[in-house]
């Protein structure tokens, strides 16, 4: 059977349970049509790069599917019909990615991002030393340039 990722993005006013619950009826709905759900991530509540019949956020979800064209069809109707999402992108695929999207990988790696206040190099915040020491150890020393 033909692979395809799909992602669709969910209004935010609905809360994460009841777009998983959305996500849980688009899965039974591929079941049924005799296809398979390989991977389904919740990428949770983000923000939209424009506005959509007035909504900033949407909560996205991404499905790795192996089903025929009947059942992605079908899903993509439902998909159309339901109030709920916002909008849909389905893209067939030659092989489904094994392991986390590069989206929730990203996520993971926030954590190692350095806190603001080891951004200095000593530790400590911007704001911590008076201005007039600041402006006097920061400032380069002028050098006299021959040419």
């Amino acid at each position: 059977m033909p692979l395809y990722e799909n992602v669709f993005i969910a209004r935010q006013d609905i809360s994460g349970a009841q777009a998983d619950a959305l996500a849980d009826q688009f899965t039974q709905l591929i079941a049924d049509h005799g296809g398979e759900v390989k991977k389904r991530e919740y990428w949770g509540l983000r923000n939209l790069a424009y506005r959509i019949n007035k909504n900033r956020k949407g909560h996205y979800v991404l499905f790795n599917i192996d089903a025929p064209a009947a059942a992605i069809a079908e899903l993509e109707r439902t998909m159309r019909i339901n109030e709920d999402v916002l909008r849909y992108l389905t893209v067939r695929v030659a092989q489904l990615e094994e392991g986390p999207s590069p989206i929730m990988q990203n996520r993971g790696s926030r954590d190692d991002r350095p806190r603001r206040g080891d951004r200095y190099g000593d530790g400590g915040e911007r704001g911590d030393r008076p201005s007039s020491e600041r402006a006097s150890s920061e400032r380069p020393a002028d050098e006299k340039v021959e040419a």
